[in-house]
């Protein structure tokens, strides 16, 4: 299956702006990226630099007055789609060094304040199964509500209101995974049939020496996203951050199946 995806983005500044972007489907062995095309304004600076993990691409633009983006992909998901049910864990002591970071709290996961949590309501289970458990459990207590959290909400915060967007599904489901000792880190996905569609949010989880995608909104499914970049939290892998005041006049994301 393909995808065909297209995102514009229209933003006002106020005045000359330094404004980072990562919003290009990555280029890996996971997924085939078969044509792209980015159309941006005209920049006093334009540069490229790899994401975390080496996964993706960041654009620098340093900008005068307004951003203007297109972007559109035909990509094809091939990544190997393994039910987590019954994967092993890899001891703590055990692994590779590049994960290691994603078992420590960070700015959106307080995954230290969930560890009696997993240990009352999963302690039970191991591996991948636990993890299962988590998405299982964090799809039942979430309610998916557009405009119930913003860019400061927490998984804590998710975690006692019950509701939220995917990027709040996935901070809780990493906090969770983290205080399990299973390392966690953010997705940042297109999605086919994501409602309403947007840049969508999933979390990836370190099983048997590899990562896997999990999505607890249930709107879509690992084989059928194209990864954009990771990070620890939302904060590491935004599709726009700006070093300015910006203000959005329209965004669109639109993926269909081809």
């Amino acid at each position: 299956m393909k995808l065909a995806i297209r995102t514009e983005l229209e933003y006002a500044l106020s005045g000359p702006t330094d404004i980072l972007l990562q919003l290009e489907a990555a280029i890996l062995p996971e997924q085939a990226v078969h044509s792209a095309h980015i159309a941006l304004p005209p920049a006093r600076h334009f540069a490229r630099l790899p994401g975390h993990d080496q996964i993706g691409d960041r654009i620098w633009l340093h900008l005068e007055d307004r951003l203007t983006v297109t972007y559109e992909a035909i990509v094809e998901p091939e990544r190997l789609v393994t039910p987590l049910a019954g994967l092993p864990a890899v001891p703590p002591h055990l692994l590779p060094g590049e994960t290691v970071d994603y078992l420590l709290p960070s700015r959106f996961c307080p995954s230290d304040t969930f560890q009696q949590f997993v240990l009352d309501q999963f302690g039970a289970l191991q591996g991948g199964d636990r993890v299962s458990a988590i998405r299982d459990w964090v799809g039942g207590h979430m309610r998916y509500v557009p405009g119930a959290s913003d860019a400061q909400t927490t998984a804590a915060d998710s975690f006692r209101s019950g509701q939220g967007v995917c990027r709040d599904y996935a901070h809780l489901v990493i906090s969770l995974c983290r205080a399990s000792a299973i390392p966690a880190r953010f997705a940042s996905v297109y999605g086919l049939g994501v409602e309403p569609q947007d840049f969508h949010a999933v979390a990836e989880v370190f099983l048997d020496d590899t990562w896997h995608l999990v999505d607890a909104t249930g709107m879509t499914r690992p084989e059928a996203m194209a990864k954009i970049g990771v990070g620890p939290d939302a904060a590491g892998v935004s599709f726009l951050t700006s070093y300015g005041p910006v203000t959005l006049e329209r965004q669109s994301v639109d993926v269909v199946s081809v």
